[in-house]
């Protein structure tokens, strides 16, 4: 199944901006969080085909936050990859074991992320 719809959780309304560009190109429908909670509103309202999930935010972190999406039975089959600027091996081996299927570090390179998303199809 192709991925058409895409949620972008973030904090940074620069990187919100940036990927959802990236992503808009590439003929994907965006919608954005920048927490937690707005994340679950957005989860709620309609299920995405993919999420961009950023770690460092306020409240409930990327960690947190992806663990509890990936337990819940309506939402394990949508994958997340985390876009982080945490880059060292423990944060991406800790991110796969909370339920990520990629782990992408900031800034994102564009073609990093297209393969990412290929390999989800």
């Amino acid at each position: 199944m192709p991925i058409q719809k895409v949620l972008v959780v973030d904090d940074s309304k620069t990187e919100l901006m940036f990927l959802t560009d990236l992503l808009q190109k590439k003929g994907m429908q965006v919608r954005t969080a920048e927490n937690a909670e707005e994340a679950f509103r957005r989860l709620a309202e309609e299920k995405p085909d993919l999420i961009l999930m950023d770690v460092v935010m306020p409240g409930q972190n990327g960690f947190q936050l992806t663990r509890v999406i990936t337990r819940d039975p309506l939402y394990a089959d949508v994958p997340i990859i985390m876009c982080t600027s945490k880059n060292q091996e423990t944060d991406r081996v800790w991110g796969m074991r909370q339920g990520a299927r990629g782990y992408i570090t900031k800034p994102v390179d564009p073609a990093e992320l297209q393969a990412k998303i290929d390999a989800l199809n």
